[in-house]
């Protein structure tokens, strides 16, 4: 099954598959309990309330299912080749890994008040990806938000795609993996 807020793509949609519907942008259009998993990959950029989007998707999962996220890490304070703006030069990564700190002392002493932070979308030619981006998506937010909606995270990883496996260890193998590349996370839903 498959859910956009956009009626066109939903038609587009339609000609190769009846199994998607138009979403709201609010509540997903399933009731609690209804998949034995769920994802949303490359998504939660683009949503407007992704604090709740997350607590939607885990809703629709049942107990002890599998959630799915990834998403472009915006905070990126490592790695090379960036593509948006939020992740170029050294200035940016600096300031991207002060406001990870910000995020994890917000997280310990504010949890009530975090929330990820908006970002105006890039509009230019030719359109490069996640121009349109208006969330600074990121590993750390996403887990916080994954365990607040009643998930246990399995994993969360710095890479969406197939990596050689020595390579990938590494990679993942610590804290690290928060400040590089994408956010990769694995939860299953406990409550």
């Amino acid at each position: 099954m498959g859910v956009d807020v956009s009626t066109p793509n939903i038609e587009r949609a339609k000609k190769f598959s009846d199994r998607c519907l138009l979403y709201d942008g609010k509540r997903l259009p399933f009731a609690d309990h209804h998949f034995a998993s769920a994802g949303a990959l490359n998504v939660l950029e683009h949503v407007d309330e992704p604090e709740a989007f997350i607590a939607e998707l885990v809703r629709v999962v049942e107990i002890g299912g599998r959630v799915v996220l990834s998403s472009p890490n915006f905070f990126r304070v490592l790695g090379f080749r960036d593509y948006h703006p939020r992740m170029r030069g050294v200035g940016s990564k600096w300031r991207n890994w002060r406001r990870l700190w910000e995020k994890r002392r917000q997280m310990r002493t504010s949890p009530d008040a975090v929330r990820f932070d908006r970002m105006t979308p890039i509009v230019k030619q030719p359109f490069t990806p996640d121009d349109d981006a208006v969330v600074a998506t990121n590993a750390l937010e996403m887990e916080f938000f994954l365990e607040r909606a009643g998930c246990r995270v399995e994993s969360v990883s710095c890479c969406d795609r197939r990596v050689a496996g020595p390579v990938d260890f590494v990679l993942n193998l610590g804290p690290w993996r928060y400040g590089m590349f994408n956010s990769f996370l694995v939860a299953t839903r406990v409550r």
